[in-house]
């Protein structure tokens, strides 16, 4: 409406000089010159007058168009000093600034909306210019995941870990892909998902982390624990009949004896197989038997617990054992009100296998020592970390030690670890390790 009324102005002053020069032409055709000498001026005026608003309207457009070009929305045209031509183009900029700043608004909330959203989720989010390899952004949660406080470059990934570094370039727009991440010295699986979008002739990739470990480890838990079902009912329903008949045989053998020539001791070959026999079937059920433990604890008791109360019970129980084997213990709990809901008992049951564990790890070392520490991620999630000064372990041990049957112990049954993953599993926690060949090994109960 502001500028129709401008346009309405225009055409007025437009149609008042062509009347004015209609009108010279005619005084000019009839020879009024003495008309003309009073109408001239008049044309004049007009002709400036028409001018000198133009230049005003162009002034007034050149400062709204730098306002523009600045971004200046903020920048306010006084309307009631200005004169009656130039207020109606002064309201109009008024409305333009006030809709772009209202369009500003929205966008920069939107934006400050999707910022929090990206912060929010546990998915790290990547975006980089794929032919510079410049970060052009990157989420919180990704710093996290990977500890990096920043990335400069894609190319910088490289140096922390070449691997994910090789993932991330090799992956096309739209795919997918499983990748092994590494932070701390630990390792887990992220799931890859690229895409690249085209802005101002460049054009930049967005990557997506997710961590899938948790996930993976349940998946592959639960099909442990049903292979382990399988397994110890077809070895004890197997055993079990060989093991009752061994011994049939041994009574039997034993009651006919006497009625047996043993000169060549035949008989008494017999009988240290048949043993052999009934010894070893019998093992092998308690093997599976074992094993069948794996799959019992289903259900958790919890309750809430301070952890110092955690760590002063399994000092009593250890305290013993690490003053005889003169192994130092250093406790480090710098948040006393420190509590988790647990499971006690199941929870107390992970903590002394992990002690056991690095008391056999320190067990060759001239000054072994073993850190006892419990503390609180970024993320305010509760961690208890066990470490040792140990031989550690290679990279090739670690990827195997919670597989079930899998043990670096000559007498190991393989449980164990295996057992700890479950019962930090069923907390909705996990269990990490970090270790270092010659220097030693840490494993953390994330709940």
């Amino acid at each position: 409406m502001t500028f129709k009324n401008y346009e309405w102005r225009i055409l007025a002053r437009v149609l008042l000089l062509t009347a004015t020069l209609i009108g010279v032409a005619l005084l000019f055709v009839h020879s009024y010159y003495i008309y003309l000498v009073l109408i001239i001026p008049v044309v004049v005026y007009q002709v400036v007058d028409m001018y000198r608003q133009q230049r005003k309207a162009q002034a007034e457009l050149d400062q709204f168009v730098e306002a523009i070009h600045y971004r200046d929305f903020s920048r306010y045209f006084d309307v009631k000093h200005a004169s009656s031509e130039i207020q109606t183009l002064r309201q109009g900029f008024n409305e333009i600034n006030t809709t772009f700043k209202v369009i500003s608004k929205e966008k920069e909330t939107q934006y400050q909306y999707l910022q929090k959203i990206l912060e929010l989720i546990d998915t790290g989010i990547l975006s980089y210019d794929d032919k510079s390899g410049e970060v052009v952004w990157m989420n919180e949660s990704l710093k996290r995941m990977l500890h990096l406080p920043y990335l400069k470059t894609i190319h910088s990934l490289a140096r922390r870990d070449q691997e994910l570094y090789n993932d991330v370039l090799t992956l096309k727009p739209g795919g997918t892909l499983i990748s092994s991440a590494r932070a701390d010295k630990t390792s887990f699986k992220v799931l890859l998902s690229a895409t690249a979008f085209q802005t101002e002739g460049n054009v930049y990739k967005l990557i997506a982390f997710q961590n899938v470990n948790e996930a993976l480890d349940e998946t592959e838990s639960k099909a442990w624990q049903k292979l382990l079902s399988v397994l110890t009912h077809e070895i004890m329903n197997s055993v079990a009949p060989i093991s009752s008949l061994a011994e049939t045989l041994k009574n039997r053998l034993q009651q006919a004896s006497s009625e047996l020539d043993n000169e060549s001791g035949i008989v008494d070959d017999l009988e240290v197989g048949i043993e052999t026999i009934k010894r070893r079937s019998e093992g092998l059920l308690k093997f599976a038997e074992t094993y069948r433990n794996l799959n019992k604890i289903t259900t958790l008791n919890i309750e809430k617990v301070y952890v110092r109360d955690l760590f002063e019970n399994l000092l009593q129980l250890m305290q013993p054992t690490l003053e005889a084997k003169n192994i130092e213990i250093e406790t480090i709990l710098r948040e006393m009100d420190m509590h988790l809901e647990i499971d006690v008992n199941l929870v107390e049951q992970v903590m002394i296998n992990l002690m056991v564990n690095a008391m056999e790890a320190v067990k060759d070392k001239p000054e072994p020592r073993i850190v006892l520490s419990a503390f609180h991620t970024n993320n305010r999630r509760p961690v208890i970390r066990i470490g040792d000064n140990g031989a550690g372990m290679p990279p090739e041990i670690l990827e195997k030690i919670f597989i079930p049957f899998f043990s670096t112990k000559k007498s190991g049954s393989g449980i164990g670890l295996s057992l700890c993953k479950q019962i930090m599993m069923l907390h909705k926690g996990n269990i990490q390790v970090q270790s270092v060949e010659g220097e030693g090994t840490a494993f953390s109960l994330q709940f």
